[in-house]
């Protein structure tokens, strides 16, 4: 039997993950998953490809911690916790790697909060007003996500992560964890290595998800999200098991055929 072993859910994109026993699905992905986002001063998103101190971010929603009576909760070792209100500012232009969306800024006192902690004058927090688009490569006319990088919902296999531990041999069990890859839904159970690359259809409870395609990896593998130092690991292996197409893979992206709810445990069954 193969069956959800946990869900994650990052309310600020590249924040720490947050795990939770359950989570509603909408069109957008996981509810309350990348809704909010880092933006430099020309609108284009921050992640920690670039600035790794948004790992030491905690950002909490009511989807996170039931109850939350805000809209979002940031806090960070130093720096205390803020909450962040309803925004009452314009629609501003903002930017996932090119692409356009209409998203509105936080409080003045969140974005000097944000500013200290990472330790520049030219980050805002953004939340989503607008949803982006699908590559229509993948997807169908008018599907679309949050802040995402590619789809709404990531998933990978505990199988997978085993067997890249293996290949790199000794040390990874405890120095690769499966949160290098920051999927939203980890499956456990009796499903080979990879096997999700073959996928085209996975149902997880109640709701079926269409697999569009794999994850291509990049160098935000390779930072240790605990203590914030790159590693060669484990780009370094997957280029020499899983690159193809000039890049190297972990993970499948997926997007939901119907809205509903998912718990850890839920059965998990191809389709």
């Amino acid at each position: 039997m193969t069956s959800l072993s946990s869900i994650r859910i990052h309310p600020v994109k590249s924040t720490a993950i947050r795990l939770v026993g359950e989570a509603d699905v909408d069109a957008l992905g996981l509810v309350g998953d990348r809704r909010w986002m880092v933006v430099d001063g020309d609108g284009e998103c921050v992640t920690a490809r670039t600035d790794r101190r948004l790992f030491t971010i905690v950002a909490d929603t009511a989807h996170t911690a039931p109850g939350l009576p805000v809209p979002l909760r940031l806090s960070a070792p130093g720096f205390g916790a803020i909450d962040v209100p309803v925004s009452g500012s314009e629609a501003i232009r903002v930017t996932v790697f090119g692409r356009a969306l209409r998203a509105r800024s936080a409080s003045p006192e969140v974005r000097h909060w944000l500013q200290a902690v990472l330790q520049r004058r030219d980050v805002d927090l953004v939340q989503m007003v607008e949803p982006r688009p699908l590559n229509p490569a993948y997807a169908e006319a008018g599907e679309a996500t949050a802040f995402a990088d590619g789809y709404p919902v990531t998933l990978a296999s505990e199988s997978s992560l085993r067997q890249l531990r293996d290949w790199i041999g000794e040390g990874a069990q405890s120095a690769l964890p499966m949160d290098r890859f920051r999927p939203n839904l980890v499956v456990t159970g009796d499903v080979a290595p990879f096997a999700e690359d073959t996928w085209r259809r996975v149902r997880i409870g109640a709701i079926t998800f269409r697999v569009v395609k794999g994850i291509d990896r990049c160098a935000m593998t390779l930072l240790d999200p605990a203590t914030l130092v790159s590693g060669a690991e484990p780009i370094r292996t997957l280029a020499r098991y899983r690159k193809w197409d000039g890049a190297t893979w972990f993970g499948v992206q997926l997007i939901p055929d119907n809205p509903g709810s998912i718990l850890v445990g839920d059965s998990v069954t191809p389709t």
